[in-house]
């Protein structure tokens, strides 16, 4: 079985870092008709017809240029500039909001051109808020095309983050037997019905198999044993990576916290699909990679989404 997820992160560009301060290169695939371009205003896309549209250079307005990479025997590149032209237009949109224009096709017909576009908003996100340098407040300049800051006072120089979140799903039970149960939770600010997989960061220190255990014990008090690593999905939002996982439960009581967790409940896959086919339980979208883990753990699709 193939996973929505996968296609998130499947055909990845080339990203030639070794270019990003070759100027003369740059320069050269800036000037061909065959690059691509990704306008990005602040951190958000404006999509034409629904569907993610890539400009020639002589087309793209002025801003930080970032190179994304090369695919397809082209050159890709992002421009990031000013949010204030998005600010107030709904016809630009946040990375959430682009996800059905991801995955319902992209221009050049491919799944490919997702992790071009998470590639671009990923930057831009940190662009955004990487305004001063942290260590004595001067301005930053980009570099690298677009992949490094450097305060023009100190010196010091100041690379994107990535924050790895663990998300998983958790079983309990004999492994395929009609009387496993999978554990969902929910938050209070979704609307009725909608569960899903459990998620949180790792802290300093931690491996990400503890993380696991420690986010399900402290969102709904189950205690988690062997954790089994599924695969994993860019989530820039604003700029994680999510690290997908299965877990075996050791306990089966539930206490929320009532904190980031409203309600959490097993269900076993009989329960899971009479509740999705009737629309009182709603799960995550086909290109979350938490869909992906409920799937799998289910043993093939399962109707409706949010």
């Amino acid at each position: 079985m193939s996973y929505p997820h996968l296609l998130m992160s499947s055909d990845p560009h080339d990203r030639i870092g070794v270019r990003r301060k070759d100027d003369a290169w740059l320069t050269q695939r800036w000037a061909d008709a065959t690059t691509r371009v990704l306008v990005v205003a602040g951190t958000r896309v404006r999509p034409v017809d629904g569907r993610i549209e890539w400009v020639e250079p002589a087309q793209a307005p002025d801003g930080v240029r970032v190179l994304l990479g090369e695919r397809d025997g082209r050159a890709w590149f992002a421009v990031v500039t000013d949010g204030d032209v998005a600010r107030g237009n709904p016809e630009w949109l946040p990375l959430r909001a682009l996800l059905p224009a991801l995955s319902s096709g992209p221009a050049t017909g491919q799944p490919a051109e997702a992790p071009l576009v998470l590639h671009a908003l990923g930057l831009a996100e940190w662009l955004f808020v990487t305004r001063h340098c942290p260590r004595c407040g001067g301005a930053l300049e980009a570099r690298a095309a677009g992949h490094e800051l450097t305060c023009t006072q100190c010196g010091k120089t100041q690379f994107p983050r990535t924050d790895p979140a663990v998300i998983m799903v958790v079983a309990d039970g004999e492994p395929g037997s009609a009387e496993e149960r999978c554990l969902l939770g929910r938050q209070s600010i979704w609307p009725e019905g909608r569960f899903s997989t459990l998620a949180g960061f790792c802290e300093p220190g931690e491996t990400l198999e503890d993380a696991v255990r420690r986010e399900v014990a402290e969102e709904v008090g189950v205690v988690v044993g062997d954790v089994e690593y599924f695969g994993n999905q860019p989530w820039p939002l604003p700029a994680s990576l999510m690290l997908g996982f299965v877990g075996r439960a050791v306990s089966t009581d539930i206490t929320v916290d009532a904190d980031e967790i409203e309600d959490a409940r097993w269900f076993t896959r009989a329960e899971m699909r009479e509740q999705a086919e009737a629309g009182t339980l709603v799960l995550p979208g086909g290109v979350s990679i938490s869909r992906s883990l409920i799937e799998h753990w289910y043993g093939g699709p399962l109707p409706g989404q949010w």
